[in-house]
């Protein structure tokens, strides 16, 4: 039997999918990932619930695959994930062609329900039987789900619950394993990676993880993602600054900078405590790429709010930033005791404004990279080019490095790390040339 999975969301949605991928297939299953057409007699979608556009897309995709199960060309279809997790009742009596419903912690259930598998694949922790669907270099860790932040406007504690950290020397198994499979790269993500350890261990212990998760041999890149800046665990700026494994590279969400907007969101920090955070993010670790997402629109937000959001990205000057409008999402803090008030097309305005000025300063500071010699790892070959990135970039989210293959007399090979001397710059993306193999 062939099950196609369509994984729809965030990194952290595509490692459930691997997970249950790759016990199928230990089963004796064929399993295929996102195919153009699926042809499986089982399609398993992972939907996404965490704003509405997300919840859209996974509506319309369970849509699709009742139409292809009407027309004969699938059998079953199955739904697990963030949308099934939150509105379970809904979509059973909306989409009654589903043939099973799963949450974001019971979807192992369903390999035991479609071929009365043994229960003992039913554990709460990744199994190292993953089918990456990445490619073979890199792959993403998840290092904890769930999230104890109560931020007025995010659904995702609704949905998953209080934060469960993984236990560290089963995330350290999971990474030799895949390193013994030929991954390098390794993307550590969470909702909120910074309280790692604190339910399992009393105390924040992100750090030590990922210094012992730097001294395994072969791991040649760590990359961080999704930190928060309230109570942030300053020991993790030494292990970047003292492995040259871990990438020097944060990824932490900030939202906004008005302390007016701060409180009303329930963030927990100020605009001084973000300032000297970053600050001191530089000063302790020279050349630092952070990335940040921030929103605009949120309800009360004034042109003076707006204004001093504008003047904080020109002053942070963040090597990587994302945006987004305010959307209400029911049952959060700010659906119930906010009025969504700023106008659709205020939000619209507004955000793209403020994209604008990030990108003049992503321009200046990629073309401030030319003429330097950096590390970097292939990704692809797309076209004339072979295709990868630095240390600073994140698969599909940042700049690429692009590599004519006319001017290379190196055999390049995919997912291999080489010096690479930048010849030239655009607003997203860099050129190079190979220098040697690292």
């Amino acid at each position: 039997m062939t099950v196609d999975f369509i994984s729809l969301g965030c990194s952290k949605n595509l490692v459930d999918s691997e997970v249950l991928m790759g016990l199928f297939e230990a089963h004796g299953y064929k399993v295929t990932h996102d195919s153009p057409d699926p042809q499986g007699e089982v399609v398993v979608v992972n939907t996404c619930g965490f704003i509405a556009d997300a919840k859209e897309e996974s509506i319309n995709t369970i849509l699709e695959q009742v139409a292809r199960k009407n027309e004969g060309l699938v059998e079953r279809i199955y739904v697990m994930g963030c949308l099934s997790e939150r509105y379970l009742a809904d979509l059973e009596a909306e989409i009654p062609e589903v043939d099973g419903w799963y949450g974001k912690f019971n979807y192992r259930q369903l390999l035991f329900d479609l071929s009365a598998a043994h229960s003992s694949f039913l554990t709460p922790h990744v199994s190292f039987a993953r089918h990456l669907t990445t490619p073979p270099h890199y792959a993403y860790i998840k290092i904890s789900e769930g999230c104890d932040r109560h931020c007025a406007y995010c659904a995702i504690p609704l949905i998953t619950g209080h934060h469960q950290s993984r236990r560290m020397e089963e995330i350290l198994d999971e990474v030799r394993d895949l390193v013994s499979k030929g991954v390098k790269e390794f993307q550590i993500i969470a909702q909120e990676l910074t309280y790692y350890g604190i339910d399992l261990y009393g105390e924040q212990r992100i750090a030590e993880l990922i210094e012992r998760m730097a001294d395994i041999e072969g791991v040649r890149w760590i990359r961080l993602h999704y930190a928060y800046p309230t109570h942030f665990p300053w020991d993790l700026l030494r292990v970047m600054r003292e492995k040259p494994n871990v990438c020097r590279y944060m990824d932490i969400a900030l939202q906004h900078i008005s302390d007016r907007m701060l409180s009303q969101m329930r963030r927990n920090t100020s605009k001084a405590e973000t300032m000297a955070l970053i600050e001191r993010m530089r000063r302790e670790v020279p050349g630092i790429h952070l990335r940040t997402t921030l929103m605009v629109g949120f309800p009360g937000e004034t042109e003076e709010d707006f204004q001093e959001l504008l003047d904080f990205v020109r002053w942070a000057r963040f090597e990587r930033m994302g945006a987004f409008a305010y959307s209400e999402e029911e049952g959060t803090y700010s659906a119930e005791h906010y009025e969504d008030d700023v106008p659709v097309d205020v939000k619209q305005r507004r955000l793209d404004k403020l994209m604008r000025v990030q990108q003049n300063i992503s321009a200046e500071i990629e073309a401030a990279k030319v003429g330097q010699t950096l590390p970097i790892i292939i990704d692809r070959i797309e076209g004339d080019y072979y295709v990868g990135r630095t240390e600073f970039c994140s698969p599909e989210v940042d700049p690429e490095v692009l590599i004519p293959i006319e001017n290379e007399e190196l055999e390049i090979e995919i997912g291999e790390i080489y010096q690479v001397k930048i010849t030239d710059s655009e607003e997203f993306d860099l050129y190079g040339e190979v220098n040697c193999e690292l």
